[in-house]
């Protein structure tokens, strides 16, 4: 199995490269995922509930990241078995690099996969959607998180808009109120 996909994340490359690399905030994005445990130095053990067609397993598995080149590269290495619904196997390359502006980054991946037994036997095809499912929900949720993070970091420093929560509710009011009276 083979995929490759971009995809442009709402942050500058350097948070984007923290946020790759911060198992927290990665275990809260992927579908499924258990734990993601420090097991070495660059390497992570990591339990995650998957879905492929009508095989549904529980893989515990290792990945490492290798050729590091922060904040810009890295190449993940990943095992995981999955008991009597077979293992997979294999690396994603991740590049970062600067957006069309300064508040985005574009991510590129591309990943080579292997999978033995159950899953082997279920087809080709149906691996290839479900992979691709999971990477598209992690990447919503991945999104999201940094949109969410970015917001409140803007909210600390004071950069965001000064106007009150509920101050949208108070011009409306204001305006219905003046509508009411022009009309008596």
């Amino acid at each position: 199995m083979e995929l490759t996909e971009t995809h442009t994340l709402p942050v500058p490359q350097d948070r984007a490269w923290e946020a790759l690399n911060d198992t927290a905030m990665l275990k809260a994005c992927i579908p499924g995922c258990d734990s993601i445990e420090a097991d070495g130095e660059n390497a992570y053990a990591v339990g995650m509930t998957a879905a492929v067609g009508p095989v549904k397993a529980r893989f515990k598995g290792r990945m490492e990241l290798t050729d590091i080149d922060a904040p810009h590269t890295y190449t993940i290495v990943f095992e995981g078995q999955g008991g009597a619904a077979g293992f997979s196997k294999g690396t994603a390359k991740v590049n970062l690099e600067p957006g069309e502006d300064a508040d985005t980054t574009k991510l590129t991946y591309s990943a080579h996969a292997q999978v033995g037994g159950k899953l082997a036997q279920i087809g080709s095809r149906l691996v290839d959607g479900a992979a691709r499912k999971i990477a598209g929900e992690f990447f919503k949720r991945f999104g999201a998180k940094l949109q969410d993070a970015g917001e409140a970091q803007q909210e600390q420093n004071g950069v965001a808009d000064e106007k009150p929560a509920d101050a949208d509710k108070e011009e409306k009011g204001k305006k219905s109120w003046t509508a009411w009276i022009s009309k008596s």
